[in-house]
């Protein structure tokens, strides 16, 4: 990964101690952060899009403060110990470029707290907003009593659906063991582990015989190009997650051939492949994707039937 100009990293470093030293408000440290991040050309797509919303949140999550604290802590004096942990992050969000939920260890999905780190992918997909709508474009009214999020990383779709609906009992499925074990920490933290259930499988493999009405999944898409690219920022994110081949089908054509088996009549399958839905939409030009739009920005998601795959199992074989 390339690291930021040198001469900034050595200002900054000696200069921490008359930071500390010298910023002492809540204020003060939005505004240095800000600045800091602007002067170094961050990348923003893991929860923000700009300095001063990266600065906001990862002032906020040093200090352990909600993002609705009263707008007056911006006032609030801070203890030294508290601004050489700001600056400790900033410095490491700079330097390393790691992205700020992984600094701070939690980021949210469709409004709940997620434990995350560097082995599993950052929660940011579109899919939250079906979650928060309870997926009522598929079931209006009643909702689906079966859900696997399939290769599930953190377990954020997974366990988001199961908190938005109480009656569903979900399977979240990995390849990654240690992706699953900060997945099974999530289900603790929300103590859902009687409906959600974590399971070891290479896409359906490990769930053999089960059927769902609803399967979701946010699995590898990233093809050669876009992943050879990437900001460095994303090299701290696991590449099992991300890169699947070429075109970034590899994962995605094993879902769409062998979905069906796992999905009980008027079952829906939602997959997210991001910039790939150009390749997937070449490689099946007769399939009817439904690509699903969302109020919050986001793509690449389609949605097909259980009906539809088995009209179009050919194309798939």
């Amino acid at each position: 990964m390339a690291a930021s100009r040198p001469d900034a990293i050595s200002t900054l470093t000696l200069a921490d101690g008359e930071i500390v030293d010298h910023l002492l408000s809540v204020r003060d440290y939005l505004r240095w952060a800000t600045t800091e991040f602007h002067t170094h050309g961050l990348h923003y797509g893991h929860g923000t899009d700009s300095p001063w919303d990266e600065a906001v949140a990862l002032v906020l999550g040093a200090l352990h403060l909600p993002w609705d604290v009263d707008p007056a802590v911006i006032e609030a004096r801070l203890l030294p110990m508290e601004r050489r942990r700001i600056v400790q992050f900033v410095r490491a969000r700079i330097e390393e470029r790691r992205p700020l939920p992984y600094l701070l260890g939690e980021a949210f999905f469709a409004g709940f707290p997620f434990t995350v780190d560097e082995r599993v992918l950052i929660p940011r997909s579109p899919i939250a907003e079906l979650i928060e709508d309870g997926f009522s474009l598929w079931f209006p009214e009643e909702p689906p009593a079966r859900i696997m999020d399939l290769c599930c990383g953190s377990g954020c779709i997974g366990i988001a659906a199961a908190l938005t609906l109480p009656t569903a009992e979900v399977d979240i499925t990995d390849v990654s063991s240690d992706a699953l074990d900060v997945a099974k920490a999530n289900i603790t933290r929300h103590d859902v582990g009687t409906r959600v259930r974590a399971v070891h499988s290479d896409v359906f493999e490990g769930v053999a015989g089960q059927r769902y009405d609803l399967i979701v999944s946010n699995p590898p898409y990233v093809d050669a190009r876009d992943l050879s690219t990437m900001p460095d920022e994303f090299g701290h994110e696991p590449s099992l997650a991300l890169g699947a081949g070429q075109d970034g089908l590899d994962i995605v054509r094993r879902i769409l051939r062998e979905a069906r088996d796992h999905l009980n009549e008027g079952g829906v399958l939602i997959v997210e492949v991001g910039n790939s839905d150009r390749h997937l939409e070449a490689a099946f030009p007769d399939v009817p994707f439904l690509w699903l739009e969302f109020e919050r920005g986001g793509h690449g998601v389609f949605a097909l039937t259980a009906h539809e795959l088995d009209v179009h199992a050919a194309s798939f074989a």
